[in-house]
């Protein structure tokens, strides 16, 4: 796949009335809202009703539940993500009428072009969502009043409600969460970048490791990005030091000795999550935080690296690294029943797997790990099958679900089974195959005992059945 050139920026006050087809994701809700603060006339519709869309109509903004061509109404623009089919009834209908069409990285790269704004890109094959929100919370601790848009609702921390995906604030810092799956992180007007780490992914749109590898590429070399924090400890992270233009500055972070941002003393515990991080200007010190495991420790080092890079000084930032409280679905409280405690991540290609297991795995202290999975999309269960039983064989008893699809269309001869047969018969752990979706919180909560640790996992509908789990629970207590 040719790599894209970015589509020119059109500021948000010349686009007149906004319609966003399925308002109801996290991100593109997140920038609805935005357009909305900003005094704009903004609709929306999307397949299903929703909390976010009570919330988006709390808002001042009109949602409809389904699609039909008579909901554009007066819009002049209309906003749609990848996920949108060529054939839905607003797009056609918009095509039809001439509006402007922009998907959801042009429309939120529109927002980024307020004078005196200074983007701030997270991109990476994993952990953007954790790393994006944490500097968006550490600036905002900071008294630095941050916009930001980002891929999930945090938990309330600094100030920020419970459940805010996106904020349009005071200060110059615009951060956002660089989704690279449909080479849209290219997109953002962004001063600094980061980039958490770079592992082959999303395959079906980038063909191979290298073209997705070069996309990162173009990524840390935008026009007009003026500064780069890499993670040192990720090899393809890493790499794009040497690929960087000679008038950018470089800032790594990471356990490996030489990084700018040094992290060490780590202490990981079933209730805790301490460290030192170090900056090369020889400040620096103790942290402690509110989120478990060492993948989460490098995403703080990351939101540090970025705080230091703006202007705030060693101790506002590390102390601002302690208002963290997290966001949706990273390793999330669902419920607990009788000394079991049940967790949903949203981990869903083989690396976020392995973190959020190890976090789990030390959370679990005594206990067991049970993990219910549900692998997300066609291409990335046939070829990665074997990566996710590895990842998985971390917990003790792993029950599979079948394929979510998303946007793809089924492959023959690809399910969840191919990956619970090679934890089976290659790693030597349990694991179960249940493709009937409303079975699989049963089968779960069968499996659990006190003091074991149950976690849900996946990027699909997953996250419906950790409740359903508390209750199966609930029914056999």
């Amino acid at each position: 796949m040719p790599l894209i050139d970015p589509v020119p920026v059109i500021p948000a006050a010349d686009l007149g009335q906004v319609h966003f087809i399925a308002i109801g994701g996290a991100g593109m809700s997140g920038i609805a809202r935005a357009f909305a603060d900003l005094g704009m006339t903004v609709s929306g519709s999307d397949g299903k009703d929703s909390e976010t869309l009570r919330s988006l109509a709390a808002h001042g903004i009109t949602t409809h539940v389904g699609h039909d061509a008579a909901q554009l109404g007066d819009a002049d623009t209309v906003v749609i993500s990848s996920a949108i089919g060529e054939h839905n009834v607003e797009l056609v209908a918009a095509r039809e009428r001439g509006l402007r069409i922009l998907h959801r990285s042009a429309a939120l790269a529109s927002l980024m072009t307020r004078p005196q704004a200074r983007g701030v890109a997270v991109g990476g094959t994993h952990g953007k969502t954790t790393t994006s929100a944490w500097i968006a919370v550490a600036l905002t601790a900071a008294g630095r009043d941050p916009s930001y848009v980002i891929g999930a609702p945090l938990t309330a921390a600094a100030g920020i409600p419970a459940g805010t995906s996106a904020h349009l604030g005071k200060g110059p810092e615009f951060v956002v969460e660089a989704d690279e799956s449909d080479q849209t992180f290219l997109q953002y007007p962004a001063d600094v970048v980061v980039v958490t780490n770079v592992e082959a992914d999303h395959l079906d749109n980038w063909l191979t490791p290298q073209a997705y590898a070069e996309g990162f590429a173009r990524f840390v070399t935008g026009e007009r990005v003026s500064a780069v924090v890499l993670n040192l400890d990720d090899p393809g992270a890493a790499a794009l030091a040497d690929r960087v233009r000679p008038d950018t500055t470089v800032i790594t972070y990471g356990e490996t000795d030489g990084a700018d941002v040094q992290i060490t003393d780590l202490d990981l515990g079933p209730n805790r999550t301490r460290a030192v991080i170090r900056h090369a200007d020889g400040t620096g010190g103790a942290v402690r935080l509110s989120v478990l495991g060492r993948h989460n420790v490098s995403n703080a080092a990351a939101a540090y690296a970025v705080a230091r890079v703006v202007g705030v000084d060693d101790v506002g930032a590390r102390r601002a690294l302690e208002r963290f409280a997290g966001t949706s679905r990273r390793f999330q409280p669902v419920g607990e029943v009788h000394q079991i405690r049940v967790y949903d991540d949203y981990a869903h290609n083989p690396t976020k797997v392995r973190a959020a297991l190890t976090a789990a795995r030390a959370a679990a202290g005594r206990g067991r790990l049970i993990v219910c999975f549900q692998p997300h999309l066609y291409t990335r269960t046939r070829d990665f099958a074997d990566r996710f039983a590895e990842a998985l064989s971390l917990a003790d008893e792993v029950v599979v679900m079948d394929v979510y699809a998303a946007r793809e269309d089924p492959i023959p001869g690809v399910t969840g089974e191919l990956i619970a047969k090679d934890v089976t018969t290659v790693r030597g752990k349990a694991a179960h195959y249940v493709p009937d979706w409303d079975e699989a919180a049963r089968a779960t909560a069968l499996l659990a005992k006190p003091w074991d640790l149950v976690l849900t996992v996946g990027a699909g509908d997953v996250t419906e059945i950790g409740p359903k789990i508390v209750a199966a629970l609930e029914e056999r207590r």
